[in-house]
């Protein structure tokens, strides 16, 4: 099978079939490795894990976003910090799915994220994590939060390869991480040490970013916020 790895989404559906029609992604044979935030931002959460939940090899990580999403779909919440980030727009994507008569969204749902994963390390080594990581330890023993918000991993990777350290994160082949949008500086995935961050800002005004693990040919969207111009998005 191809290995695929897939940026931060943040409800852009419109965006994720693009790059999953431009790379021939094959539903049935190819592994896809999600590596979180399909919440929060664009207008079609649900559309987005729906087309997720056709893929038969999928592995999906769990982001900072859709940790607060799995919190409101298990028991209510709605904290400010999450309605306020984007997380308004996901509510009133789920409310549209229930007046439309989609009764066991919710809960399809719930289950979806029930089953995702802190962090996943292949055979070959490769770590895939939505935000980072504490590399002075076991990936094991890292905290949910550290591998869901961390950012100190890429900036380290960043400085490394600023200063042509030669250093790399000796224990992993590869790393993976989304969560810290690169679009202010890198429009396309960036590779730092032996780091890649592959969050283009497709929650914001950026792009959505699908790559080949093993070839490294990826596969962009158009800029998200021209595929939802009456969206307020993340703003």
């Amino acid at each position: 099978m191809n290995r695929f790895v897939l940026g931060d989404p943040h409800g852009g559906y419109r965006a994720l079939i693009q790059v999953l029609k431009k790379s021939d992604f094959n539903y049935k044979k190819d592994l896809l490795i999600c590596l979180g935030d399909v919440a929060d931002g664009w207008s079609e959460v649900p559309e987005c894990f729906d087309e997720l939940l056709k893929i038969k090899n999928l592995i999906y990580i769990m982001g900072n976003h859709c940790y607060w999403l799995f919190q409101y779909l298990r028991c209510g919440a709605t904290p400010h910090i999450w309605t306020s980030q984007g997380g308004k727009a996901t509510l009133d994507a789920y409310i549209r799915c229930l007046d439309a008569g989609d009764t066991l969204v919710l809960k399809r749902h719930e289950s979806f994220l029930q089953c995702s994963k802190m962090y996943h390390l292949t055979e070959d080594n490769k770590l895939f994590v939505h935000g980072g990581l504490d590399w002075h330890v076991p990936i094991k023993d890292n905290y949910n939060n550290t591998l869901m918000w961390d950012r100190k991993a890429y900036e380290t990777a960043l400085m490394w390869e600023r200063q042509d350290s030669g250093y790399i994160f000796k224990d992993y082949d590869e790393i993976y991480v989304g969560h810290t949008d690169t679009s202010y500086t890198s429009i396309i995935p960036v590779h730092a040490a032996n780091l890649w961050n592959m969050d283009q800002g497709a929650g914001w005004k950026g792009r959505l970013s699908l790559q080949n693990i093993d070839t490294k040919e990826f596969w962009q969207s158009d800029d998200v916020y021209t595929l939802y111009p009456k969206d307020k998005g993340r703003y």
